[in-house]
């Protein structure tokens, strides 16, 4: 088998390299001193930077600045965005069922601030796409409720028609959640085309440090209520003390995220060769999502009698870094639920592998990886290299 000269990261919808704009903004925070709270000029000073860096992120989403509210991640973004009561212009209004589809993130799929009794499950089909007959047919009696849709699938990578989606749920009455933590710099965020109310994301997937996500609303006088209350931080949406340096290092990777909208031919080009050179090895090799559209970075395959488990190891050894198309959770590994809902058998989705790329991946790594995959087949199942497809 080829060694690698270098370790391969192919896994940046699970957490992408800090971009080093994004770290040298973090360090020259973390270097001073000042609560953006305080009305002294080091107070001031974080505040300005805070404020500035708010500016970064709206223009990511497309919206104004008093819309975005900085939190400290994607579960916590998501969380707050699932709230039983949003305000909207000034008047509470308390939200009867969350309807969410069966592909979701588990932020989203726990139901937030929902009780398990008010949650319904909306269906997808078999290329991972919400089944809309299923969703207007749960909406559209209903009292206002709250609709959540991902953006774009994490393990897929499958975008949802989301403008079809926020058409139907404005029509029925009902608040429209995006979770857009896969989709941002990947894809254009058009809250007003899509007519969501807020969608939520998370900067560590585009380059920006962990712990750090923000809430977006389309207008400021529609937003759920606070999930966090405290002194009065982040117009009152969000209490306890701003992380400086992270905000600051989320608007700096917000702007890098925006320009790499502009390159997204070069990962389709990678995705179409990695794929190609798949299912060269391994005629048949499936891609799930392949006949949809999906992010450009974003490959899930499966080779049948090729478990995940083994391929991680293997290729961990050759210190290739890649996801399993299986959630794991405390030490325990279990069958996709994302793949489960688009109906794969079960056996199929424990080979389940998931290759993503982003703002630091090279064409080269991909032709290396190809290089390596002949190898790591041969070695685990080598009749799966004479197979039809």
């Amino acid at each position: 088998m080829p060694r690698l000269s270098a370790p391969i990261y192919l896994d940046y919808n699970a957490g992408a390299p800090l971009r080093s704009g994004a770290r040298e903004a973090m360090i020259e925070v973390l270097n001073d001193t000042g609560n953006a709270s305080s009305v002294h000029s080091n107070g001031r000073k974080a505040r300005g930077r805070v404020e500035a860096a708010r500016d970064s992120v709206a223009r990511l989403c497309g919206t104004g600045t008093r819309s975005v509210t900085f939190v400290s991640g994607g579960t916590e973004a998501n969380m707050t965005a699932l709230s039983r009561v949003w305000q909207d212009g000034g008047n509470p209004v308390y939200l009867d069922k969350l309807f969410i589809s069966a592909i979701e993130h588990p932020s989203v799929l726990t139901g937030g601030r929902f009780a398990v009794a008010d949650q319904v499950l909306v269906p997808v089909d078999r290329d991972g796409i919400v089944q809309l007959d299923a969703l207007r047919q749960a909406v559209s009696e209903a009292e206002p409720g709250l609709v959540s849709v991902m953006a774009a699938n994490n393990e897929t990578g499958v975008i949802q028609p989301l403008a079809e989606i926020g058409a139907i749920t404005r029509e029925c009455g009902h608040f429209f959640h995006v979770d857009a933590v896969q989709a941002a710099g990947r894809i254009k965020i058009d809250m007003e085309d899509w007519q969501a109310d807020a969608i939520t994301l998370s900067a560590h997937k585009f380059g920006g440090p962990q712990g750090i996500g923000a809430v977006v609303t389309r207008s400021a006088s529609r937003s759920p209520a606070p999930l966090m209350v405290g002194g009065g931080q982040e117009n009152w949406r969000r209490g306890g003390t701003e992380n400086v340096a992270a905000i600051v290092a989320f608007g700096n990777a917000a702007e890098d995220a925006l320009s790499d909208l502009d390159s997204q031919d070069h990962f389709q080009g990678m995705k179409t060769l990695l794929e190609t050179g798949l299912k060269s090895v391994c005629p048949d090799t499936l891609i799930f999502g392949e006949a949809v559209e999906r992010l450009a970075n974003t490959t899930c395959f499966a080779v049948r009698d090729i478990p995940a488990e083994t391929v991680l190891i293997a290729l961990d050894l050759e210190r290739v870094s890649v996801s399993s198309g299986s959630a794991c959770s405390s030490g325990k590994v279990s069958v996709s639920h994302v793949l489960t809902a688009m109906g794969v058998d079960e056996d199929l989705a424990r080979c389940a592998i998931r290759i993503s790329t982003g703002w630091n991946t090279r064409t080269d790594e991909i032709d290396a990886f190809l290089e390596l995959w002949p190898a790591v087949v041969d070695r685990l199942n080598p009749e799966a290299r004479s197979r039809a497809a």
